[in-house]
């Protein structure tokens, strides 16, 4: 990295964490740290929400799938604008209504007290190895690019996010995300327009859609029933809304943002602002892969995108066998730089399209032999490159300067993610644990020091997770994944509470725990995609806590 993106990298995080320091500290009561003081206008509440949501594995990883798979992961935002408008109907009136701080509050007034507490602990439980993960994303980067360790890259950044998270709370939190929300567009916006300013100078923008159509990379729908395929037009639309329905509507750390509105109003056109804004965020931010995919049509690619696995295999007896596909891979492109001209100078042509369509098997061929001398130099190491995808290329690519600016958007993402993760573990914490069942005649400000005393300790577990991690399929599947597991069950358990009157408390909670178990077991086995377990698991507690009030009859009511 040069001087000057060390500067404006350094200049930028400094910025936000210092600002979020002044701005926030000295909260003096409960109120204060968990909510803000209900002070948050409805633009705060979304672009919190949106922050929240918008880790720093969004800006890694999605492009590197839309790079290898195209645009159909936009098929799992689906759902969000129909979660955004039963959550707004539904969840937020009740939440503001009660006056709670957390979400499983409600759920003792309507079962009971072990019934809230399973589920702030199935909360917690998924929410930490979340906040552990969007540490880790970030410290993956810094290490390709500076060489360092990810121990020390895992402790300096959530040490960064502990130092306001803990002085300012909730407030912190939204504050320094409307800054970190400004960097990150800008830097997208940044990157996109030198993406396409890259491209040869006869390939104008509609050229490269033309082209990334031809190589199968704009196909954002796909209405097939295939089960074996996880991102579809169903998967998205049903399992999505039920997904989202779960992480929006009773997850900590999303209900902590718009419960920090000024209004119920202000929290609920905050929360629909970010769910219409989300889909278009989210496609514009694959649309940046696509066109780092186009880039590379006429730019030669490493055989794996991960430097550390480059430098494993060219350190072992494999790296002859490894370069010498490093040059067939080059002259796969060369051949299809040909024919992507051909492609753009003609009208379509059948034999053209096919002939691109035998050279990019042929290019995936070529990877995966790649990967398999990886294997054999280091079995332990990860193949999987999607995560190194857009980082390479803005290491390569951009100009001074901006390369601090696109690091600088994803750490702050990282950030953003992370501080709400830690304030929301800490508020779930100290309300329906500590307060409710271990010291409940304390002083507000007793509770205030306990919360800030929970945030470092969640801060710290986090760090220890972060360093313990290791790459999945990708990094944004792995965080879907986590939730997808415990979503469906919570989310059921809250659908009971709303609407299934008759069902009591103890069949609930029995329901609640063989479900997760199934669900569990269900994951390990994979017996069916990811997204699909939102639904599964909703469905399957509140179908076995229904049969047990019937067949039982419990007599609790």
């Amino acid at each position: 990295m040069h001087t000057l993106d060390i500067i404006i990298l350094v200049a930028t995080l400094a910025f936000i964490v210092i600002f979020g320091y002044l701005q926030t500290r000295g909260s003096k009561n409960v109120n204060d740290f968990l909510k803000g003081g209900n002070q948050a206008r409805w633009w705060t509440v979304g672009l919190s929400v949106m922050a929240t949501q918008a880790s720093a594995i969004t800006f890694l990883s999605a492009p590197g799938q839309a790079f290898h798979s195209g645009m159909g992961f936009v098929q799992f935002y689906l759902g969000v604008p129909i979660a955004m408008v039963v959550i707004c109907t539904v969840f937020i009136p009740i939440y503001h209504r009660l006056k709670v701080y957390t979400a499983y509050e409600y759920l003792e007034s309507r079962f009971d007290l072990k019934t809230r507490t399973l589920t702030a602990l199935l909360f917690l439980v998924q929410r930490s190895l979340a906040a552990g993960i969007t540490i880790f994303a970030p410290s993956i980067i810094l290490s390709a690019v500076l060489g360092w360790d990810l121990f020390t890259l895992n402790i300096i950044i959530g040490s960064l996010v502990v130092i306001y998270t803990v002085s300012g709370g909730t407030k912190a939190v939204s504050v320094t995300q409307k800054q970190q929300m400004g960097v990150i567009f800008i830097g997208l916006v940044t990157a996109f327009i030198l993406i396409v300013a890259d491209l040869p100078s006869d390939i104008t923008f509609t050229n490269a859609l033309k082209i990334a159509s031809a190589n199968e990379k704009l196909n954002v729908l796909d209405f097939s029933f295939d089960w074996n395929n996880r991102y579809t037009f169903w998967s998205g639309l049903i399992g999505g809304t039920f997904l989202a329905l779960s992480y929006f509507g009773t997850d900590q750390s999303q209900v902590q943002r718009y419960l920090s509105g000024s209004s119920l109003k202000e929290s609920q056109m905050g929360l629909i602002f970010n769910g219409f804004l989300k889909v278009p965020m989210q496609f514009f931010i694959l649309l940046i892969g696509v066109m780092v995919f186009v880039f590379y049509q006429f730019n030669s690619s490493p055989l794996n995108f991960n430097p550390a696995a480059e430098e494993e295999v060219l350190n072992s007896p494999y790296a002859g066998e490894y370069q010498q596909l490093q040059q067939q891979l080059e002259q796969n492109r060369i051949k299809k730089e040909k024919l992507t001209y051909q492609l753009v100078n003609t009208e379509a042509n059948a034999a053209i399209q096919k002939e691109i369509n035998f050279l990019n098997k042929k290019e995936k061929e070529i990877r995966k032999q790649g990967n398999t001398l990886i294997n054999k130099a280091n079995p332990e190491l990860e193949t999987n490159d999607k995560d190194y995808v857009f980082i390479h290329f803005i290491l390569n690519n951009l100009p001074k300067g901006l390369i601090g600016l696109l690091l600088a958007v994803i750490l702050s993402a990282a950030m953003s993610s992370t501080a709400s993760e830690l304030n929301s573990l800490a508020s779930t914490t100290t309300i329906d644990l500590y307060k409710r069942n271990v010291s409940s005649e304390k002083s507000d400000k007793h509770f205030l020091k306990a919360s800030r005393l929970f945030t470092l300790m969640w801060g710290v577990l986090a760090v220890i997770i972060a360093c313990t991690a290791n790459l999945f399929d990708n990094l944004i599947q792995l965080v879907n994944i986590i939730g997808s597991i415990f979503y469906g069950n919570v989310l059921g358990i809250f659908l009971l509470a709303f609407f299934v009157k008759f069902v009591s408390s103890n069949a609930t909670f029995v329901a609640a725990l063989i479900t997760q178990i199934i669900v569990i077991i269900g994951w390990w086995f994979d017996w069916m995609p990811y997204l699909w377990l939102n639904m599964f698991g909703c469905a399957l507690v509140m179908t076995i806590a229904i049969l047990i009030e019937v067949v039982f009859k419990p007599k609790e009511k």
